[in-house]
């Protein structure tokens, strides 16, 4: 009877630590795994108290090469994998390595969830293909404050290579998450003049977009995890 007890009591044990940590697991925060492309964006939403994530960047350069990003990327995964007691969501999209499916298969390998959008683009005009919509033919230049930085790489090359390089787009749009845009126009109207895209329009789209996103990936995961 006492051996009877004993484990008995070692059963129970074990049962309520298991609860515990399941306890745990739950109030953990999610860890997001973004490009760098919506840093400024994201940390707006975390300073405000719109999003309680831990948050990882990888650096937005990492966009002009499809083989550094899924390298670099792959490990990132490989690290947070298991040592985020709060699931690990990414904020990639489904085209950054490629269009043949190239996230798709590298996420196949981790448990996570992924955000639902084409691109950072996509994403901060709502994802779910929103950016198809806005732009069916792929004619336009997208911009927000990472874009426009990342843009100057393009500066790089003569105009004349440059303008070569874009002549089959219409224009640019930017995108104004944040109200902050008149801070770059002097750079925006430099790249307008250097690859001779005129400026189309300026969207205020706001953080909504980016933020309703995120909260339905971390839904999807305390669903993966329930």
């Amino acid at each position: 009877m006492g051996f009877y007890f004993i484990q008995c009591v070692d059963i129970k044990e074990k049962i309520v630590g298991l609860m515990i940590m399941s306890k745990e697991e739950v109030d953990a925060k999610p860890c997001l795994i973004s490009c760098g492309i919506l840093r400024e964006e994201i940390e707006k939403l975390v300073e405000n108290g719109s999003l309680d994530i831990d948050v990882y960047f990888l650096d937005e350069g990492l966009h002009a090469d499809y083989e550094l990003l899924e390298k670099e990327l792959t490990r990132v995964l490989e690290k947070h994998e298991g040592n985020c007691p709060g699931g690990v969501i990414v904020l990639y999209g489904d085209v950054c390595l490629g269009f043949n499916d190239e996230m798709k298969d590298l996420l196949s390998r981790f448990d996570m969830v992924k955000v639902d959008c084409l691109s950072c683009i996509d994403c901060l005009l709502g994802g779910k293909g929103k950016l198809l919509e806005v732009d069916p033919d792929h004619v336009y230049m997208f911009l927000n404050p990472a874009w426009i930085r990342f843009g100057e790489r393009f500066m790089a090359l003569s105009k004349e290579e440059t303008r070569e390089q874009f002549k089959v787009l219409k224009g640019i749009i930017l995108l104004d998450a944040l109200g902050n845009l008149d801070d770059y126009m002097e750079k925006i109207e430099e790249f307008s003049d250097f690859t001779d895209l005129p400026i189309l329009e300026r969207k205020h789209v706001g953080l909504d977009g980016v933020k309703e996103r995120i909260l339905e990936a971390v839904k999807k995961l305390k669903e993966k995890t329930a």
